[in-house]
Order: C-alpha cells, then sequence, then structure tokens
C-alpha cells in the first residue's frame, strides 16, 4: 500500500459485551488493545469460555509489537492466556492490571514465558510508527487508563472503559487536563466506551456507595455478607470503612474473591488493619453482628460463593438467623434470572436481601450521556468509532455524535473482522479479515465447533437411544440383545411398552438382514435406525438420536 495507512480491526464481539479485542496497524507495525473473554449463552452446552480467533495477528506476527491493556477487567484480559499459547508477545499495563493478568498467567504455568512491562499513568511506549501514551482515567476498577495513539497521519484516542469520576476512592482522578490538551493539538480518530450511552445524564460517584453502606451497617444484627465483583477494589475499600466503623471483622469468600483482594493489600491497593482481616474458617470465633463477608456470586454464577450459600452448598458458610445479604453489582445482560433465582432462594432460607432494586448500592464504572458528551466535547475527532457495548450502544453513541455536528460519513459502526482504513486523504470500510471466535470447554480450545454444540442442542432437547446387539457372523443368527438403554428421552420404567416395542423392532429389521445374508454393519446399523426414527416420530413426535451399536464374536 502506498504511502502511510491506518487500519483498525475489531477482532472481538462488536456490538456484544465482551471479547474486547481491537488490532491497530499502522504502517508495518500492529498493536493490540485489550484481549477479553465472553461467557457462553444458554444453548452453548458444555462451554466454558469464548474467546477471539486471532488468525490474523498470527498471519501478521512479524508486524505484532506488543498487547496494551487498559484496565484489569476480565472482558478486557479474560483470553490473555490462551492467546499467549498462540502468539508470545510483550504485554503492557499499569501495576495492578499486570498483577491481575500474572495472578492468571501461573494458573497457566506461563509466568515464565511471558514478558510484563510495567507503565505508568503519564508513560509513553514509542515504535517506529507510533507511541502509545497512557492517560489516567477511572473506572469501576483502579489504573484503567486511556490511550493516546501518535501516528505520521494522527492521533488515535480510545478511552478504554470510563466514567468522569471526580471524587474516585483512590484520589485518582481522570486526567482531563491532559485529555483537553489533546483534544486541542487535533485527533484523527476517537474509540468510545458506549455501554452507557443510552442513559441521560452523569454516573453517581462511588462515594455515594459507601455513604449506603454506613446507613445499612448501622441498623445490621448479624452478619453482613456482600456479593460484588472480586476486581471491584474501591468497593471492597468502602466495604471494609463501613465494616471497621462497627468493628466488624472481614473475610473473603470465593477462589477470585480472596486471590485479588490478597493481592490488593499487599500493592497497597486496598488498605485495612491487620487485624481486621480473618480467614472464613475463623468466622465461628465470633458473633455474628461483628463478622462482614465479602464474596463473589453478584450475578448469580451457579458455582460461585453467593449461590452455593444460598442452595446450602457452601461448605463454610451457612445461612444464619439476622443475616443481610447485599448485592452490590448490576446484572449482565443475560443473567438477570440467574439472579433472580439467589435472590428468591435467600429469602426462602429466611435472610434478608438487599439489592439494587431497593437501595443504592451500586454504581456503574461507565460514562452516561453527559459525560461521553464531554469526552466528545474535549478531543473533537475527525473521525469517530464507538466500541464496547451491544450493537443498540454503538448506534445510540454514532447518533450522539452526529447530534454534536460530527458528519454521519465520518462516523463507523464495525462488525468483527471489519477493516477501517484511514490515509491522508479519507477514512473508509475496506474488507475483511479471518476471525471469529474460540469455544473453549475444560481442557479443548476450539475442539468444540458448530456441529458439536448443534449435536449437543439436539441431545439436549430430544436425548438419546442405544441399541446394542451382539450377533454372530458365521451362524448368521442374534446372540444377545437387542438392548434398549436411552438418556433424556423417556423414564424406562413408565414406558415399558414402548420400550418392548422398539426392541421388537429392532429384532425384526436385524432378523431380515441376517437372513438376507447382510452382515455390512453400515447396513445393519442404517436399517435399524431408519426403522426405530420412524416408530419414535410416530408415537412420541420426537427425534432422539439413535445409536446402534453392534457386536461380534
Amino acid at each position: 500500500m502506498d504511502g502511510d495507512f491506518i487500519k483498525v480491526i475489531p477482532l472481538g464481539g462488536v456490538g456484544e459485551i465482551g471479547k474486547n479485542i481491537t488490532a491497530l496497524e499502522v504502517n508495518d507495525e500492529i498493536i493490540v488493545i485489550d484481549c477479553g473473554i465472553a461467557f457462553p449463552d444458554e444453548e452453548m452446552y458444555g462451554v466454558d469460555l469464548i474467546i477471539p480467533d486471532i488468525s490474523y495477528l498470527i498471519d501478521n506476527k512479524d508486524k505484532v509489537k506488543g498487547l496494551f491493556i487498559t484496565h484489569g477487567h476480565e472482558d478486557h484480559i479474560g483470553a490473555i492466556p490462551y492467546i499467549l499459547k498462540q502468539l508470545n508477545m510483550d504485554v503492557y499495563g499499569t501495576k495492578l492490571t499486570l498483577a491481575i493478568i500474572e495472578n492468571k498467567l501461573r494458573e497457566h504455568n506461563l509466568v515464565e514465558t511471558s514478558n510484563l512491562i510495567l507503565v505508568n499513568p503519564g508513560e509513553m511506549v514509542s515504535f517506529n510508527n507510533l507511541s502509545i501514551e497512557f492517560i489516567q482515567s477511572t473506572h469501576s476498577i483502579a489504573e484503567s487508563c486511556c490511550f493516546a495513539i501518535k501516528t505520521k497521519l494522527g492521533t488515535i484516542f480510545h478511552t478504554g472503559d470510563f466514567k468522569i469520576e471526580l471524587t474516585p476512592i483512590d484520589d485518582k482522578v481522570i486526567d482531563i487536563d491532559r485529555i483537553s490538551t489533546i483534544g486541542k493539538e487535533g485527533v484523527l480518530l476517537l474509540m468510545a466506551d458506549s455501554t452507557n450511552v443510552e442513559r441521560s445524564g452523569y454516573t453517581m460517584s462511588e462515594r455515594s456507595i459507601g455513604n449506603t453502606f454506613n446507613r445499612i451497617f448501622a441498623t445490621a444484627k448479624g452478619r453482613v455478607i456482600i456479593a460484588t465483583f472480586a476486581s471491584n477494589i474501591h468497593r471492597m475499600q468502602q466495604i471494609v470503612n463501613a465494616s471497621l466503623d462497627r468493628k466488624r471483622k472481614v473475610a473473603f469468600a470465593g477462589r477470585s474473591m480472596e486471590s485479588i483482594s490478597r493481592m490488593a493489600v499487599d500493592l497497597e491497593y486496598l488498605h485495612m488493619p491487620e487485624d481486621m482481616l480473618i480467614e472464613i474458617d475463623d468466622i465461628k470465633n465470633y458473633n455474628n453482628e461483628n463478622i462482614t463477608i465479602i464474596t463473589t456470586g453478584s450475578q448469580g454464577e451457579p458455582m460461585a460463593a453467593l449461590a452455593r450459600i444460598a442452595y446450602g452448598n457452601h461448605k463454610k458458610i451457612k445461612i444464619e438467623s439476622d443475616d443481610l445479604f447485599i448485592i452490590s453489582a448490576a446484572p449482565i445482560p443475560g443473567n438477570d434470572k440467574l439472579i433472580s433465582k439467589v435472590i428468591n432462594e435467600l429469602f426462602k432460607k429466611g435472610a434478608d436481601v438487599i439489592y439494587e432494586d431497593l437501595e443504592e448500592v451500586h454504581v456503574s464504572g461507565h460514562a452516561y450521556r453527559e459525560e461521553l458528551k464531554l469526552m466528545h466535547r474535549l478531543i473533537k475527532p475527525k473521525y469517530f468509532m464507538p466500541v464496547h457495548g451491544e450493537y443498540r450502544h454503538l448506534k445510540h453513541h454514532k447518533d450522539l455524535a452526529i447530534s454534536l455536528g460530527m458528519d454521519p460519513s465520518d462516523t463507523f459502526i464495525l462488525e468483527r473482522g471489519d477493516v477501517l482504513l484511514i490515509n491522508k486523504d479519507e477514512a473508509k470500510k475496506e474488507g475483511k479479515v479471518k476471525t471469529g471466535t474460540v469455544l473453549v470447554d475444560g481442557l479443548g480450545v476450539g475442539d468444540v465447533g458448530t456441529l458439536v454444540l448443534r449435536d449437543r442442542k439436539h441431545l439436549a432437547q430430544d436425548g438419546l437411544v442405544n441399541i446394542v446387539v451382539t450377533i454372530e457372523r458365521e451362524s448368521f443368527s442374534i446372540i444377545a440383545g437387542p438392548d434398549i438403554i436411552t438418556r433424556g428421552f423417556v423414564y424406562v420404567k413408565e414406558a415399558e411398552e414402548l420400550i418392548k416395542e422398539l426392541k421388537d423392532i429392532a429384532t425384526n429389521e436385524l432378523q431380515s438382514c441376517l437372513d438376507n445374508r447382510i452382515i455390512e454393519w453400515y447396513l445393519i446399523k442404517t436399517n435399524i435406525k431408519k426403522a426405530v426414527e420412524r416408530y419414535i416420530y410416530d408415537k412420541t413426535k420426537r427425534r432422539p438420536t439413535i445409536i446402534p451399536i453392534i457386536m461380534e464374536i
């Protein structure tokens, strides 16, 4: 390609929550911004995680200079261990972000082979064709950053996930002065968080939650058990402060909560007296009114600590009278039913539950409409590309930019794999690169595809029928069976007549084949399968998966 150019290529799930990963190519150099995961929906049977397909990066590995992380949330860092196994590259981030990433890499035995490079807000990383400046931002996790990416064609400003928080818990205010200066110098392209574009006004300050906690703790008679995101250290700090005022000890429950809280204390992001923190095993040594438990499971995840407490499956925490539960998080789209089930179960067990609909126990980490307007006014970009959010959020954010005076032809919503090409004359969508999603199931990465999911869905809906028979090849006779084994089709003890009919049909078909000296397994299996399928559909209007198993002696 003649002349200088920039390519912006979303490799993750555009218009979805999660899988945030963008390739930014400037001439012959590529940087990658964020590397997140998404979680499966209810039709992705057995799938644990969804990670991005990085075929484009692998095909251009000699150009890739590094992975730059805006902050430490799962939808921005969760895929890093899986991606580094495919393409080992330097990872740049702030102190807390890298500490969380290092924990993940340790679980995958990748610490020794990975290169994590610390960049503080205000510092810059430079290559031949571009330089990346880290700028202090505010979000629902400490040390979030915006990026100002300088190129010969102009500056690209990536907000990351942000809100304009003027009274943050750690007093690290978003660097409005620097953002304003960059805007005055001129910005070629703005890529901005779109999650809360539908909400008017401004986000509430995180400090407002502290007042709510203080009021709730003042009247709590027993243990206070709070579920929140493990990464929300500012929220943890407010819970600790409210507990300290009421002389409560604090225990952490849930693997990620225990891990991140320990790290936050060690790195001095979470401040609390040493004698205040106790192990979950020791809560029995204190009166209930002197205990606060901070736990995982604010999204209703079945295996997280909160759900296990609610359903009585937690080994160390049982619901007691006067327990007060607080769900200090908003539901991620799709998780509403899971959370409702957990809340209902807690109420059934006699606990009291406070959640977002009842009290202000959560504030968002994403900018509302007026904050987004302010960001646009400060940056004054030539081109605009909304990022992070569902498709409707991207569309509303594009409309917002147009209402602020941008030309519709200068605003771009990209699908996954689309290429936004910018040169000295114009910006336009041009072409598409190979990308997609990779499904993680247990230790298997990418070995579950569309066909496997289709089969799993079919099995879940209609069940399985196995027909097992033993034949003797030389005498063309049935030695044993057919035996009918079903899973997820009918309850055998209440369908004995149906099972008997299936046996008779399978026997007749098998005997017919043997009488005609047909012993090719493929033909026998096909005949039995078709006959049984027809009968089952006529009788039940179901189509279970039918697998004949033939053994020879």
